[in-house]
């Protein structure tokens, strides 16, 4: 499944839970893929959230040539727990690695990330969000700034 209407282009890749047959555990395999367009850098970049257990998701940052993503990407280099999602931007590991890393205040990225680990924690549906510039004359908005 893919919607492809806006900045942020989510892809359902896997969704469903296994039964680990030699260890009788739930198996996890719930995975989101993210298109990312950030708009005027032109960096666009893939995020693809796994789910790892009931309340963790491993996030990945590829394809982006952008210096501060690579950081972010390696800021998170662990797992986002259920508790780390729903906590406020000034202490969010997804904000905090954002700048850490460099990045600029109005990138899109960051929430990005946090709707990727909502949809792969199955919290969130996968629906395509966007930024428009326009006025409320011009519904369709504006690309070139205008």
């Amino acid at each position: 499944m893919i919607q492809s209407l806006g900045s942020i282009d989510f892809k359902l890749l896997i969704c469903k839970t296994k039964m680990d047959t030699a260890s009788g555990n739930k198996k996890y395999d719930n995975k989101m893929s993210l298109s990312v367009d950030p708009g005027i850098c032109g960096f666009t970049c893939t995020v693809t959230a796994t789910q790892t257990n009931k309340r963790a998701v491993r996030v990945d940052i590829i394809e982006s040539k952008c210096q501060q993503i690579q950081l972010l990407s390696q800021g998170l280099s662990g797992e986002i727990s259920l508790k780390q999602l729903f906590l406020p931007l000034t202490r969010n590991p997804v904000y905090l690695a954002a700048e850490k890393a460099g990045c600029h205040f109005t990138c899109t990225l960051p929430a990005a990330i946090l709707k990727a680990v909502e949809a792969a924690m199955g919290m969130a549906l996968p629906k395509t969000v966007s930024i428009v510039f326009g006025t409320p004359e011009n519904e369709k908005g504006s690309t070139d700034g205008k």
